[in-house]
């Protein structure tokens, strides 16, 4: 085992890297930490493999991995996780607005503090407002409310990890923006803070457009389902399949009492059918029962799933 593994993901960053990696060196030099930085190359259409080859020439810690195609940065993470051996794990953008000079004190945290992850918060930003300032707070403070974890920035990609966090954690998809979420799931609860600098960008352009923002609530969705239902389905369905039949019987009830005082007034032509909570009922039973049937189906696929008694132990004593 090593100090610190630095993950990077790179796309398109030619004009950074250089300089990025003679700035992490001169930080590890000076700290005296025994170190790797592990490059991912997200299917780059620039030179920056060609420039991460030139690098790992001059620099044995450096290991660099390189997609055929942009799977995106998930992906980069997941597969730069996969080959770590430090027992801090730094994660950062190559695009030089996170600092390598933040590192000291995220391993600090980490190592005497007893984090088992620390985020950054680029409290003072150098992003477009509308395009990113704002949309983040946004993005920021739903989060916080729907899972409880009291970040400013939960995706903001300088972070550190204890080693165990990141082997403990699967990310795919647009995973990435909630590894706070990811890792409290899988036990890890001390997550902490640190204010980080942020500087504007040196080269290149920003790698995110719209379509984050279309993303990112679904894969919110996805994460806080599967971490409180994904060996409990019926749990979820199963409520809202009982909420929609109940809506039904209401809804029928509503239809028998009308009927009733009809027929005690004389009237007899109102047929059932024409009454609008007579389509409310039907709706509502159907969708009753589709959704204990997409639990009775969850319950089923989860009871065949190899890991449905994989449980994350962390110790043990006889």
């Amino acid at each position: 085992m090593m100090d610190i593994s630095v993950v990077i993901p790179v796309y398109n960053e030619e004009g950074s890297l250089k300089e990025l990696v003679a700035w992490i060196r001169k930080v590890m030099v000076d700290n005296h930490y025994s170190w790797e930085i592990v490059l991912i190359d997200d299917g780059s259409r620039d030179n920056s493999w060609q420039i991460i080859e030139l690098l790992q020439k001059d620099n044995p810690e450096i290991k660099g991995i390189k997609f055929r195609r942009n799977y995106g940065k998930s992906a980069a993470l997941h597969c730069g996780f996969d080959i770590v051996k430090g027992d801090v794990v730094i994660t950062m953008d190559s695009d030089l607005q996170d600092s390598p000079d933040e590192i000291p004190e995220l391993y600090n945290m980490i190592t005497k503090d007893g984090f088992d992850l620390v985020s950054g918060w680029k409290k003072k930003r150098h992003d477009p407002l509308f395009r990113k300032n704002l949309p983040s707070k946004l993005y920021n403070w739903t989060v916080r409310r729907i899972t409880g974890i009291k970040l400013h920035d939960m995706n903001c990609g300088l972070k550190a990890y204890r080693y165990e966090v990141v082997k403990s954690i699967e990310l795919y998809g647009e995973m990435h923006r909630y590894i706070p979420v990811l890792a409290k799931w899988a036990g890890y609860n001390k997550i902490g803070e640190k204010v980080v600098k942020h500087y504007e960008r040196k080269y290149g352009t920003s790698k995110f457009g719209i379509e984050r923002f279309i993303r990112g609530p679904l894969d919110l969705m996805s994460v806080m389902f599967m971490s409180r239902f994904v060996k409990r389905p019926m749990h979820f369905f199963g409520v809202l399949g009982v909420i929609m039949v109940i809506l039904g019987i209401a809804a029928t009830i509503w239809i028998a009492i009308q009927k009733i005082i009809d027929l005690k007034h004389g009237i007899t032509g109102n047929l059932i059918t024409q009454s609008p909570y007579f389509y409310v009922a039907l709706t509502s039973m159907i969708i009753g029962a589709q959704f204990f049937l997409a639990g009775f189906l969850g319950e089923l696929i989860s009871r065949s799933s190899s890991d449905r008694n994989n449980y994350q132990i962390d110790k043990t004593t006889f």
